[in-house]
């Protein structure tokens, strides 16, 4: 064959012509690989973070728990400031379901006190003649809904005449249950917004220093240390300190989050450092720069989304910090004050070791702090266990 007819016959297609689809996987491969293979990169790490039982289980509890803020006045059985004279310092009551051998459903005891001369205390004990029912969806104590609307409905209350202080009362006769459900409102939240605060300075700070490098990160990193190398509850109760008293509760509240928030975002902005000085030699941060796309555009739509998964899980750890500090500020009096009610204040009333050993129920409110404290920290491991999920 000549050189000008070989050169104009066609040679052999040895590509496929058949339509291509990234879905079509090799028939060896099972179904339940293929469904791995076109999983995306949330879906990976949603099923990692279903086989940590532990963080799931947090993680419904703390949904549980943020969702009860929503309704304190009606899980509440009494109103925030009520009062009950006749019972100051009463005991948690028992709950009952049977009474002389006979089913009779939920119920608590009349109760009956008298005042121990020799201590001046008041001694309770039940009297078993009179029995209060207990009743679910009731009228109690009214309320203000949110400052919506006027409403008096709890979930649960005793029949008329009765009383039900599952975890006692305080030094004024106010139910201590209900005080903890209020005080969850003030002293979860405070983590959410503080939190909310020092992950966004954490992104900014930490994301131009690590982008910038130079001069920027050498400023960024000693103002970081300078910042750590404070005792850091010394600094949290100086700053406190020098908080106006005519402060109204609401300022108050806002300055206690602002305070805890400017001295935590420093281990957030360091971790976002140290990711984005990883990841700015990646090919494709260097395609966008020769596209010209400006430095804010490339960390907040490249660099960042790469690294949130482990942002969240660290801000996650993060929390527990906020609440802790807001907890310990308001039981040394630095911190929030009456008339605003969260888990601190609540624990300033048992700083007497006299009262203490008088009324231990006057501590429960340090449950709910360590119960929110251990799920957080369940939450973050099993998240920074999920955003790598190839491993």
């Amino acid at each position: 064959m000549s050189p000008r007819a070989r050169k104009s016959a066609k040679l052999a297609h040895f590509v496929s012509s058949e339509p291509f689809s990234p879905q079509v996987i090799d028939h060896d491969v099972s179904p339940e690989q293929q469904k791995f293979y076109l999983a995306s990169q949330w879906k990976l790490m949603w099923w990692k973070f279903t086989r940590h039982r532990l963080a799931v289980i947090s993680g419904v509890f703390l949904l549980l728990t943020y969702f009860s803020i929503l309704i304190s006045e009606f899980l509440a059985p009494y109103a925030l400031q009520s009062r009950n004279v006749d019972f100051i310092f009463a005991p948690p009551q028992s709950v009952h379901l049977f009474h002389d051998g006979s089913f009779v459903g939920p119920f608590v005891y009349g109760t009956n006190y008298k005042l121990n001369m020799d201590n001046l205390q008041r001694v309770y004990s039940e009297d078993k003649s009179k029995l209060y029912p207990l009743n679910f969806f009731c009228r109690g104590d009214e309320y203000d809904f949110w400052g919506i609307a006027r409403s008096d409905l709890h979930l649960v209350c005793a029949e008329q005449g009765g009383t039900l202080f599952l975890l006692g009362t305080d030094r004024l006769g106010r139910d201590v249950l209900s005080r903890i459900i209020y005080g969850a409102r003030i002293s979860l939240t405070i983590g959410l917004i503080g939190i909310a605060i020092s992950f966004s300075l954490a992104l900014v700070i930490g994301g131009l220093a690590g982008y910038y490098g130079g001069y920027v990160d050498l400023f960024t990193q000693r103002v970081i240390e300078v910042i750590q190398s404070f005792p850091q509850i010394p600094l949290w109760m100086a700053l406190s300190a020098v908080l106006p008293v005519t402060w109204s509760p609401l300022l108050i509240y806002f300055a206690i989050t602002v305070i805890l928030a400017m001295l935590d975002w420093t281990g957030l902005a360091r971790a976002v450092r140290s990711k984005i000085l990883s990841l700015r030699e990646d090919e494709y941060v260097l395609a966008a720069q020769l596209m010209g796309a400006r430095p804010k555009r490339i960390i907040a739509r490249h660099l960042l989304p790469g690294l949130m998964s482990h942002l969240i899980a660290s801000a996650t750890l993060s929390i527990p910090t906020i609440i802790l500090g807001e907890t310990a500020l308001s039981f040394l009096g630095l911190g929030l004050r009456p008339p605003i009610t969260s888990w601190g204040v609540l624990l300033n009333e048992a700083q007497n070791i006299s009262v203490v050993a008088l009324y231990p129920w006057l501590i429960l409110p340090v449950v709910p702090v360590v119960l929110v404290i251990i799920a957080f920290n369940f939450l973050g491991d099993g998240l920074r266990d999920a955003a790598d999920p190839y491993k």
